[in-house]
């Protein structure tokens, strides 16, 4: 019996020393995976930092590249592209006026009211349409002739409070989000469809002669004035209520800008200089590229994996397309790494692109004391849980991507401000400095539009933190970045308003 017991009690013993050298490994293995995720994050950390002598070699980059896109078509990464807007809208506008924006599977069709500067906007209308699927791979005209009888069923319906001035035909600004070879304020040659978008006849084509014959078929008496993209019109919106914006950027899915340059910077422009003495750039700055710019390897397994490796490298880096997923490949990492979500990696963690970037947003703006919104986006978006102290990791990581977006925004702000003489880093106009500080000079207004600035708050902080910065207090104080919100669509109707074929009657 004593044999028995002593047994017992020596598989008893052994059965104890098991579990707790179970539970020991257990803990020592935790320890070794959340050091490996602290290495991780702080790794990629370090990789985004964006200190601020970094961001001023940016901005100095980014110069070089505009005047190198200036002198020569292809002399740079930037295209810095004619728009031949030489006459942006002033307020005194009068009439009405139309604007089509396609960019994508839907279009929108608008119509302003203007009535001076005194009645500005007196009354404005839009619809939005679906293109059938079968219409973006089928006939050029079956595409444009769709367009022109939706245009043609929308000034039908003009109602009242619209008056078209009598005598004088309707014109249309025309939003065209695809890339074209703009050789006039009111033609341009479609380079290539994207969006899904695919009608090879097309190319080659000019635009608006395609959507001019097709409204002629619909027998719509309307006259494209003015072809432009949506930054071009974001900025010609802002101009319209306030004289001082002279640059602007989208931030949403994608990102570009445009700026007023003076037409004598222009080397490559080879036409009678604009009467304005000026012209709308248009910058598309996705594509610009630095080695100063901060990447990681999760950056560049991004790009590799991208439609287009090589290509817009800086909107890889700051569009709200990319951020979400830039987030995802990290923490894919901490999980294949450091089991930041247990010994199983979450299925959904694997698919490119499910974290979006008003995820992010939510999760980063959580401030809750257990984090509750970063909990909801991982249950809904990986079918998934984290620790706490996993869930504060998330959110650095979030904080991490989305401060090192907001910089490199404000550096490329900054740079084109430096380019066109207004700020502190470089070559300063002493006499313009002193102007402003004695609180006679003009101030400088960058309008933004796009869901990235408009809807992600903190992003929007660092944004004009690093701005601030980067310029120095006076001269910032002179430096306005506020949102345009939907200035693309009016935009293009003011552009049309602008550049009116009855301008000189």
């Amino acid at each position: 019996m004593r044999r028995t017991g002593v047994a017992l009690a020596i598989v008893g013993a052994a059965a104890t020393c098991a579990v707790a050298a179970h539970l020991v490994a257990k803990r020592v293995r935790q320890r070794a995976n959340w050091s490996r995720a602290v290495a991780i994050l702080q790794e990629f950390k370090d990789g985004c930092a964006t200190p601020l002598h970094r961001l001023r070699q940016v901005v100095d980059a980014l110069v070089v590249e505009m005047h190198a896109g200036l002198a020569l078509e292809g002399g740079s990464k930037l295209k810095m592209i004619l728009s031949y807007v030489d006459n942006l809208p002033t307020g005194e506008e009068c009439g009405l006026y139309y604007a089509l924006d396609l960019g994508g599977t839907n279009f929108r069709v608008l119509r302003v009211q203007l009535a001076g500067r005194e009645g500005r906007i007196l009354q404005q209308e839009y619809e939005e349409v679906s293109i059938p699927e079968a219409l973006m791979v089928g006939s050029n005209e079956e595409l444009f002739d769709f367009i022109a009888a939706e245009l043609a069923s929308f000034v039908a319906s003009e109602g009242e409070g619209f008056h078209p001035l009598p005598g004088r035909q309707r014109e249309l600004g025309f939003t065209f989000s695809f890339p074209v070879k703009q050789t006039s304020i009111d033609s341009g040659t479609l380079l290539k469809w994207t969006k899904g978008f695919a009608i090879s006849e097309t190319v080659g084509k000019d635009v608006v002669e395609e959507l001019q014959a097709a409204m002629a078929r619909q027998n719509l008496d309307m006259r494209v004035s003015a072809l432009v993209n949506d930054t071009v019109g974001t900025l010609a919106g802002g101009r319209y209520w306030n004289e001082d914006v002279m640059v602007a950027v989208i931030l949403g899915t994608g990102s570009n800008a445009c700026y007023v340059e003076r037409a004598d910077a222009i080397p490559k422009w080879r036409g009678v200089l604009p009467k304005s003495g000026s012209m709308v750039i248009n910058m598309e700055w996705g594509n610009f590229w630095s080695s100063h710019l901060p990447r990681t390897p999760v950056d560049d397994a991004l790009d590799a994996e991208s439609l287009n490796p090589g290509d817009q490298g800086f909107e890889k880096l700051i569009s709200g397309m990319y951020l979400g997923d830039i987030v995802r490949r990290v923490l894919l990492k901490m999980a294949q790494e450091a089991a930041l979500f247990g010994d199983v990696i979450p299925s959904n963690l694997l698919i490119p692109f499910i974290l979006r970037t008003p995820d992010i947003s939510a999760m980063h703006a959580d401030e809750s004391a257990d984090l509750k919104e970063v909990t909801r986006v991982l249950k809904v978006v990986f079918k998934t849980q984290a620790s706490l102290r996993s869930r504060k990791m998330i959110v650095d990581v979030c904080d991490t991507v989305a401060e090192r977006a907001a910089c490199l925004v404000a550096a490329g702000i900054v740079g084109i401000l430096k380019k066109i003489g207004r700020d502190t880093v470089g070559n300063v106009d002493m006499a313009r400095l002193k102007s402003i500080l004695a609180g006679k000079g003009r101030k400088t207004v960058v309008a933004m539009d796009g869901g990235l600035y408009e809807h992600y708050p903190k992003f929007r902080e660092y944004l004009h933190n690093t701005a601030v910065e980067l310029l120095g207090k006076e001269v910032a104080e002179q430096v306005v970045v506020e949102l345009s919100k939907d200035g693309s669509g009016i935009g293009a109707a003011l552009l049309a308003a602008s550049h009116s074929q009855y301008l000189s009657d």
